[in-house]
Parts: structure tokens; C-alpha cells; sequence
């Protein structure tokens, strides 16, 4: 079977099968475009789901990130902080508006960016000669599993900093029962094929400021005056979702509580199998406050019980046709990034070279699962407590 089987990938996209009524309806009504029916509707299925006041949908996540940065008026000279451990879509914008991103290590609870760290940083900033202006806090949600939301949010309005939240990997995530993307000044959405619901490319910026969101929609648009020509007095991007992709969005959201359960169940099963096993730990929710959507199922591999490496377990789980990837590399570790500051405490970079993300996919079988556990299995050590 090795080698032939039909390949397993780590998060496929899943269609509901409602998705080609929207879709339909767009070419019907002949709304190609990246405006229309299916986008403002699909705007209000997010207000609705999420419990924020407002949301624009954007051909990406990182757009969103962009856009939210700009809003918060960003620039040249000024510092944003963010998480070391996470997609460099979350640190690019920042440099794209000429600013210094400021890494934060993890904590070892949810992976996700360390309290204390942040509130040194900030305070390491602020005095004397380091004084620098820190125009926003970036707080990223890995892998679904929410931050630590009580601490960051008291650290941020203690010396006032805004929020955005990065819960491109979160959607339909609860920290104290309240969704994430909800938290902060801004939420960050994506809708990437590999993400619990997909628009194929796609994301979205979330707000309770209604004039926040309009003037998203207006960047996102080419910052077209209200003019009878042509007009520009800002700059302006082509950040809108198309309304044909919107369509595929309002398909997936009918049945987002089910993909978030069949991701849970994924978490569940693998847990469940390897639960007698040594060296192999699971990244678990913290306490009642949190619910995670469970999009990634990740595993740390201690090499000294298991008798493999991570590296080697990829490498021999690839030979089965089984797609699996390591965590994020950390920022601080880039070289694209590696001359910006850092406060680090190790974490992030245990979790890289020890970390691995399973196949998690909504759509994999039993026979699938089953067939990842027992190739994992087969290679590592029998080190089964009795």
C-alpha cells in the first residue's frame, strides 16, 4: 500500500454542495464582479456568526491585516508588536508600511503570545532614550487555540494600545464563551483554501467601528472619491472579495458548527490513540474558558521516547502519501526578519523543532485516520505506559 495510496493532505477544502446556488445566482444575475449580492450577504452571515459590529470582506487575510494597520495610522518610525510564532502574512503588512515589528515568544500554555513578554516589551519601549511609538498589538490565535485574552486585553488597555486580532486560523474559536475576532479593535478573518470554511482565496476585517469599516471598504476599493470622474485623494488598494467567491463563503457558513465539530473529532481521535503512548504531547485547552475550533491538530515529538525525530517522522509519513508539516518557523528566526527586535524565552523555538501539525481535514475518513495513526504508530518506539 505504501506509495500508492491515495494521498492524505493535512487540511483539504470541503464544500458543502450549497455553495453552487450562490454561485449560480452570481453568474445569473451577471454579478462577476468583486462587489454585489453575495459579498454584503455574506458580510451580514459574519456580523451574525461572530458578534462583531461590522465586517468587510477582502480578497485576504493578510489584506486585512494591511488594511487594519493603515486605519490605526501606521507608518514610518513606528513600532507594532507581534508574535514570533506565526505565518510571516502576519508580519509582512507591518513592514509594508515601513514600520518594525516587535516579536513576542510564547507562552507554553496555548503557544500563543506571552503576557509578561509583551507587557516587558512595552515597558522596555517606553522609557528613556528607547522611547518609541507603539501603534498597535497584533495577537494571533495559532492553530485555533485562543490567546490568552484576559491578561493581553488588560496589558493593552493599560497603556493603551490598540488590538488586532489574527484569528485567521480561529473562526468560530470562543475565549469565555465570546468568539474570537471580537476582542480587539480590529478581527482578522481568512478564508484560504487549507482553512476550516474556504472561499477559495479570501478573508475579512471585522469591527465594532462602523466608520472604520466603511473607510476599509473605501481602501479596499481603490479610494475612489465620490465624484462624477475619476477621483483619487488617498491611496488606494483592490482589496474587495469577488462576489462570486462571496457565494462560495455563503455556502460554507451554512455548515461552519459542523466542520468545527468534525475538526474537534479529529482532535479527539488522535488524542484518544495515542493517549497510552509516551513522547508524543498534544496541545490541550488550557481551562473551561477556552474553545478551540481545533483547525490544526498539532503534536510535539519528544525524540528521546518515541525513538524518532520529527524531521524523520515527516520525512517517513511522506513515504505513506500522508501530508503533515512542521509548526511555524519563527519570525525571529527569518532571515527576512532577523535584524528586528525580540523578546524571547525559548518557547517558540522548542515548538519548531519538535512540532508537528497531523492531516486535520473536516472531509478525512475513519479508514484515513485510522491509516495516519497506525503509520505513526509503526514508527516509534513501544513505550506504552502498562
Amino acid at each position: 500500500m505504501t506509495g500508492k495510496n491515495k494521498r492524505i493532505y493535512l487540511s483539504s477544502p470541503h464544500m458543502s454542495g450549497r455553495e453552487m446556488a450562490y454561485i449560480n445566482e452570481a453568474f445569473d444575475t451577471n454579478w462577476i464582479a468583486p462587489l454585489g449580492p453575495n459579498v454584503n450577504n455574506f458580510e451580514t452571515d459574519l456580523v451574525r456568526y461572530t458578534g462583531c459590529g461590522h465586517v468587510a470582506a477582502l480578497s485576504s487575510g493578510t489584506a486585512a491585516i494591511h488594511l487594519a494597520i493603515i486605519l490605526l495610522g501606521v507608518g514610518p518610525g513606528d513600532e507594532v508588536i507581534v508574535p514570533s510564532f506565526t505565518f510571516s502574512a502576519t508580519v509582512n503588512p507591518v513592514v509594508y508600511q515601513h514600520a518594525t515589528p516587535v516579536f513576542i515568544d510564547s507562552e507554553k500554555e496555548t503557544w500563543n503570545m506571552d503576557p509578561e513578554l509583551l507587557e516587558k516589551a512595552i515597558k522596555d519601549k517606553r522609557q528613556g532614550a528607547k522611547n518609541k511609538s507603539i501603534k498597535a498589538i497584533i495577537v494571533v490565535h495559532l492553530y485555533g487555540m485562543p490567546a490568552n485574552m484576559d491578561d493581553i486585553m488588560a496589558v493593552a488597555g493599560k497603556y493603551g494600545i490598540p488590538v488586532i486580532e489574527d484569528a485567521a486560523e480561529a473562526l468560530g474559536s470562543k475565549y469565555n464563551g465570546k468568539f474570537l475576532g471580537s476582542f480587539g479593535d480590529f478581527g482578522v478573518f481568512s478564508f484560504n483554501g487549507n482553512k476550516i470554511i474556504t472561499t477559495s482565496g479570501g478573508g475579512a476585517l471585522a469591527s465594532d467601528n462602523e466608520a472604520m469599516i466603511d473607510k476599509a471598504r473605501f481602501l479596499a476599493t481603490q479610494a475612489r472619491d465620490k465624484a462624477p470622474h475619476y477621483q483619487h485623494s488617498h491611496i488606494g488598494y483592490n482589496y474587495r472579495m469577488s462576489n462570486v467567491l462571496a457565494g462560495i463563503g455563503r455556502g460554507q457558513m451554512e455548515v461552519l458548527d459542523e466542520r468545527i465539530q468534525q475538526r474537534r473529532a479529529n482532535y479527539d481521535f488522535y488524542l484518544k490513540s495515542f493517549s497510552s503512548y509516551q513522547g508524543i504531547e498534544f496541545l490541550k485547552e488550557p481551562s473551561d474558558a477556552y474553545f478551540s475550533n481545533r483547525w490544526l491538530t498539532t503534536v510535539i515529538i519528544d525524540a528521546n521516547k518515541t525513538g524518532i525525530a520529527r524531521e524523520r517522522l515527516q520525512v517517513e509519513l511522506e513515504k505513506e502519501n500522508i501530508e503533515t508539516r512542521p509548526l511555524w518557523k519563527p519570525m525571529h528566526l527569518q532571515p527576512v526578519f532577523s535584524s528586528y527586535p525580540a523578546y524571547l524565552n525559548g518557547v517558540s523555538e522548542s515548538l519548531f523543532n519538535t512540532g508537528l501539525c497531523l492531516p486535520s481535514g473536516s472531509n478525512m475518513t475513519e479508514e484515513q485516520k485510522c491509516f495516519v495513526v497506525e503509520a505513526i504508530q509503526k514508527r516509534i518506539k513501544n513505550t506504552c505506559n502498562q
